[in-house]
This record gives structure tokens, sequence and C-alpha cells, in this order.
């Protein structure tokens, strides 16, 4: 049996000093706690802090788009080398990953990305990856890490995924640690706008993958470095917020279909249509009340109901040409069964 895959994300300013360099007691405690865990679970370490990391490299930072790249091109081979270093006394080698959005868009490169994953693994190799912020473009960009986190948990199958955050976990109303999430949807209403000076992502884009990552079977927790042994405990349920899996039984290919595709468009359809998703039939022109963006046949879009929540994302097999000139057109179908996840 293999070891199941465990994917932990530490976000900027879990990891970083108020002043963006990478917070070595913190990395040391990283490289301690999943030396521990390495015997059990295929890792994969998502590391936000390369541009925290490089920005003291550029003069006169003010954070603009290609400063921010520069800085990142600095950072990361900083912050990796600093995850070596750490990882050393334990005998765990660790390897770089730069992924972008199309290495996930792409099927045959997603597969390609994993059987790599998979030779670091068998030769007991942690990969830490990042986003590719030197060539990414802005369209393409991941929203943050707690995405393309979030893409490798569902893709891979992975039974856990940890995100590590400044204030430890979900904190409701009274400013009080939520324990444990039976339902995601039920806790939104605690979330504030705020983020980090440093980071990009915020409490609410956590929520919006642990929802993601739940409905594919995947535990999610997130966790503070804050304390002692914070991700072991947290891996155990004895701190940290646990978001409850929902039983899934979706297919490698439909994991990959539901979460790593890059969107070409989207449809809002009617309730007709949105019920029938639910029977696992497929989308038929005539339930589509809206087509949003230009796509080819083959592209991935995703399905929206007429008060605009997403419920599923497809492979189009036809073009938004083709199915805005069949609106009307019985047994038209736009999206077979096979090519739908629903949300």
């Amino acid at each position: 049996m293999a070891k199941p895959i465990l994917v932990i994300k530490f976000g900027t300013a879990s990891i970083t000093r108020p002043t963006g360099e990478p917070d070595l007691a913190i990395i040391a405690e990283v490289a301690r706690q999943v030396s521990l865990l390495h015997k059990d679970y295929r890792l994969i370490i998502v590391s936000s802090g390369a541009v925290g990391a490089g920005k003291a490299f550029i003069q006169e930072y003010k954070g603009t788009i290609t400063q921010r790249k520069a800085a990142a091109s600095v950072g990361n081979p900083l912050l990796v080398g600093l995850y070596a270093s750490h990882f050393t006394p334990y005998g765990i080698a660790i390897a770089q990953s730069l992924c972008e959005r199309q290495h996930f868009a792409n099927r045959h490169q997603f597969l390609q990305l994993k059987e790599t994953y998979d030779e670091l693994w068998n030769n007991g190799i942690i990969p830490i990856v990042n986003e590719n912020d030197v060539v990414s473009d802005r369209e393409l960009k991941f929203s943050d890490n707690d995405e393309l986190a979030t893409l490798i948990a569902a893709g891979f199958g992975a039974e856990a995924l940890m995100l590590c955050t400044s204030v430890g976990g979900l904190l409701d109303e009274a400013g009080q640690l939520v324990r444990e999430v039976p339902d995601v949807n039920e806790v939104f209403k605690f979330v504030k706008t705020g983020k980090s000076a440093l980071g990009l992502g915020g409490m609410a884009s956590k929520l919006t993958f642990a929802k993601l990552a739940t409905r594919m079977g995947i535990r999610v927790v997130i966790f503070g470095m804050g304390e002692k042994d914070g991700i072991l405990r947290a891996l155990q349920g004895s701190t940290g917020t646990v978001f409850s899996p929902q039983a899934s039984t979706l297919s490698a290919r439909k994991r990959w279909l539901g979460s790593g595709g890059l969107v070409a468009g989207k449809l809002r359809i009617d309730d007709g249509a949105a019920k029938a998703l639910v029977k696992r039939k497929s989308l038929l022109a005539v339930g589509v009340l809206e087509v949003v963006g230009e796509f080819e046949a083959g592209e991935i879009i995703e399905l929206f109901t007429p008060e605009n929540e997403m419920i599923a994302v497809a492979r189009a097999r036809e073009t938004s040409r083709a199915i805005l000139n069949n609106l009307k057109t019985q047994n038209f179908e736009v999206a077979n069964a096979s090519d739908i996840v629903l949300l």
C-alpha cells in the first residue's frame, strides 16, 4: 500500500518576520516536525515567502508586479536553501517545484508533474512547491498558494490538506477558536475581509478552498505554528480547526477536472438543468440562460445557478459560439455527464 499523501501549506505571514525575512526558528520547527511525519506520509510542502525573502535586494521596492517577480526570483532559491539546510540534519533531501496554472489545466502536463513527484517520493525527497511568479501572467496566476495547495491535494488525491495561518485556525465572532467544522458553508459568517500585509490570501480564501477540498473527500486543517508541535497536534486534531471531509467516489480524472482546470468561460443554467446535473444527467443547451466568455470545445467551464452559485465545472463539448447559436435546439449537448463534476 502506498503511503497517504499529506499537503502542508505555509503562508507568508506564518513563516516570516514582520519585515518579510524568513523566520529561521519557524523553518527549523517545520523541518523537525515534518521529519517525524516523513516515514508515514508522502509529503508536499507548499511554501510562500519567496517575495519577502528577496525584496530586500530590490532597490526602492514598492511592490509593483515587476518588482514582486524580481523579488521572487531572488527569494525562491534563498527560501529553498533555508529549507534544505534545516532538513539536512534529519537526512531528508528536498526539491524545488515551481508550478504554473497550465501544469494543472493540461491533463498531460499534470500527469507528468505527478510522475515527477512519485519519483521524488520513491527516493525519500520532499518537494517544496511555490508558484512560478517570475513568468506567471496575471490572468494565469493562482489566486494565492491556498489555491495551489488545494489543486495539488485534490488532483493527487491527498488524505489531508493542512493550511498554516498566523491566527492558528478559524475564530468565531467572539474571537474563540472553532475546533471542528462539519459544513464549511456554516462558518463563512465568521470571516473578516482583512489579510496580512505580506500575504495575498486571508481566511476567506482558506474557507473557499477548504470547501472544495472537503467536497473532494479531503480532510482540511487550518492551524498555526504559535504553539508547541503545532503541525503534529493539528494533524491529530488536538489543535487548530478541522474541516470534515465529505464522502467522495470521484475518479482520479474527475478529481483533476474538478480542481485543476484553467477556466475558459462560464454558463448560467436554469433550475431544471441544475436539478438534472444532480441526477448525473448531461447539460443540454435548452437549460443554458447565459454564456459568459469565449471558449473552445474541450476547454473547462464553470456552471452557475440563476442565483449565481457555482455548482459544477465541466469540459465543454461545444464552443461558446455554437452554444449561443443553439440555445433553443432540443437535445443539443453542451457537456456530457462524464465530463461534469458537481461541487
